[in-house]
């Protein structure tokens, strides 16, 4: 089984999407043609999935496993692959990571607990963090959520797991706190060995870059991989001319792909890759439902507008 070793989260890190049939079964066909075309991009340093953008809270443990199993047979010689870990409590956490180092995996995306809405103890972070990396060696990723929801680390918390747990190698920052998001940076990174920031900023991914993040890991890498690889290497190069270009191009997809509600933002990047004809349908698991039609319109129109789709009479929406 192919198996990235030593792979240490950075870079372009796209986070693929999950499409599925009218019957609401998991298209395999079309997700191995999204993650060949995803990674095909050059620049692209790993693929993401059972994230977030892969709709993994209405996904079962075996349909995880298997679109784990789909996407190391389809990709797994080429590139990392980082699998999410969404579980409210630390038993299901476990057993998810366990299955996904066995399936071929390179890193753990850890997202928080559901149940920190309701307050949390750095000792209870910790703990979780723990348990995980005693069921597997394999780099984590912290899912830094904002603080105002309960779900975030408070930076004295994240430094503790790190502290804890060696194998934490990064997190994947969506503080929606500028302020905080620099201090993530400076301090995370400055460790040794150091913790990538990987932003997840991508409503504002330039200004998010030239803080200086180690990388990005982004839903919205699954329609525009080649913009966001383009813009990393810019920041990267000083050139600050040619990351307002690319910036200039990504701004206006970024203004409709993360409008509220902001549940959607995945449903709209499946209805783009309609657009654009990379996948059969934007069919979306409930409780997400189908766009309108004048959101569909809208998402053609920033297409346009970013250079990646023709100009023309507006595409018929079923």
């Amino acid at each position: 089984m192919a198996r990235h070793r030593d792979y240490v989260p950075h870079g372009v890190i796209p986070a693929v999407l999950l499409p599925f049939h009218d019957d609401l079964s998991i298209d395999e066909a079309a997700y191995r043609a999204h993650l060949r075309d995803v990674a095909a991009v050059e620049g692209v340093s790993a693929i993401t999935t059972n994230a977030h953008a892969s709709e993994v809270a209405s996904c079962t443990f075996e349909e995880q496993q298997r679109v784990l199993a789909i996407t190391a047979d389809e990709i797994g010689e080429r590139l990392p692959i980082v699998n999410g870990i969404y579980a409210e409590n630390a038993l299901d956490a476990v057993r998810i990571a366990k299955m996904a180092d066995a399936g071929g995996a390179s890193a753990l995306l850890v997202f928080p607990s559901g149940v920190y809405t309701f307050g949390q103890r750095p000792a209870m972070a910790v703990d979780h963090f723990r348990r995980i990396a005693d069921a597997t060696d394999l780099p984590l990723i912290v899912f830094q959520y904002p603080l105002a929801g309960g779900q975030g680390y408070p930076l004295a918390t994240l430094l503790e797991i790190v502290e804890a747990v060696p194998t934490v190698r990064a997190i994947k920052d969506w503080c929606s706190n500028p302020v905080l998001h620099e201090r993530h940076v400076r301090v995370l990174q400055s460790r040794t060995p150091p913790v990538n920031v990987l932003s997840t900023h991508s409503a504002w991914l330039m200004g998010s870059l030239v803080l200086g993040c180690n990388g990005l890991l982004s839903g919205s890498g699954s329609v525009i991989a080649d913009l966001q690889a383009e813009l990393f290497r810019a920041v990267l190069a000083n050139d600050l001319a040619a990351a307002r270009r690319v910036n200039d191009r990504i701004w206006p997809i970024a203004e409709v792909f993360y409008a509220e509600p902001w549940v959607d933002m995945h449903n709209r990047m499946k209805e783009a890759l309609v657009l654009l004809g990379k996948l059969p349908r934007a069919t979306v698991r409930p409780p997400l439902a189908k766009l309108p039609a004048a959101e569909i319109e809208r998402l053609r129109q920033a297409l346009v507008a970013a250079g990646l789709l023709a100009a023309g009479p507006a595409r018929k929406v079923a």
